[in-house]
């Protein structure tokens, strides 16, 4: 890992690049050495800054866990970050006017929300974090980059927020009214985004990771490995990365989900200038 001086200078560039919405060189150019470790190490010298300046964290970001985005994105495994009260937004479903001006090169990307009314266990199975979730939601996350163009290392998005910028929450579900087959279903179910009205793509909660669910426990997993990082504490919700892969947005668009194959509503943003 880069000396604490080092990181904490790229914390000081990198916040100041969220801060002022402006992109920058990825730090894997500027500096040799700028691996995961050093990233992670960045990032938690920002969420400690914002803190500090008021933020409220109220859970987890997990990045890049659909493996079709790797090679386009030049990463190998997927990232995690905290979000905000001042970035997660809750909704009624109905369409959502979002104001984009402040984002570098916004996307889209719909996903699954699970919400802890307990902390999971640090050795997870499936069924035991089952027992540890209260609600699900349906999510559009909308992701930036404060790198030029969506080009930087697996490192760079750690120290970049993993790429957040700020989550739309749909109405939560009480997890008993998703059914008996929920593990199965968060591994089967689609998810149709269109733009304006026109099918994009349609995604498969397979797609991330085997399941949402399974993305889920591999955070767990993650953040046991991670020691200096508090794991998942009751209250926490977790968005768990994009079902689909990511798509550009600009003001003007209407985007649109309908869920198939799992007792969630589908979701409507306008984006705005």
């Amino acid at each position: 890992m880069l000396t604490s001086d080092v990181i904490r200078a790229v914390a000081q560039q990198m916040k100041a690049a969220q801060d002022e919405s402006r992109q920058i060189s990825p730090f894997s150019a500027q500096i040799e050495g700028f691996d995961l470790a050093s990233a992670y190490a960045v990032a938690d010298l920002i969420h400690r800054g914002r803190v500090q300046q008021g933020a409220v964290p109220v859970g987890r970001k997990i990045g890049f866990t659909n493996p079709h985005m790797w090679d386009r994105y030049g990463v190998r495994e997927p990232i995690w970050a905290y979000v905000y009260d001042s970035t997660v937004v809750h909704t009624d479903g109905k369409l959502r006017p979002c104001s984009i001006s402040q984002f570098t090169e916004p996307k889209i990307e719909p996903e699954i929300v699970f919400h802890f009314h307990k902390a999971p266990p640090l050795e997870p199975d499936l069924p035991s974090v089952l027992e540890c979730i209260d609600w699900v939601a349906h999510g559009l996350e909308i992701v930036q980059s404060h790198f030029p163009g969506w080009k930087f290392e697996a490192a760079d998005t750690v120290a970049d927020w993993a790429l957040h910028a700020t989550l739309l929450v749909g109405e939560p579900q009480p997890l008993g009214r998703l059914g008996i087959g929920v593990i199965d279903d968060l591994q089967r179910f689609t998810v149709d985004l269109s733009c304006n009205g026109v099918l994009r793509e349609r995604g498969v909660g397979a797609n991330v990771l085997g399941s949402p669910l399974l993305a889920l426990a591999h955070l767990i997993s993650v953040l046991t490995r991670q020691p200096q990082y508090p794991p998942l504490q009751t209250g926490e919700l977790v968005t768990t990365g994009t079902i689909t892969t990511a798509h550009r947005v600009q003001a003007g668009e209407v985007w649109r989900t309908d869920l198939h194959g799992i007792a969630l509503p589908g979701m409507a943003v306008e984006f705005v200038s």
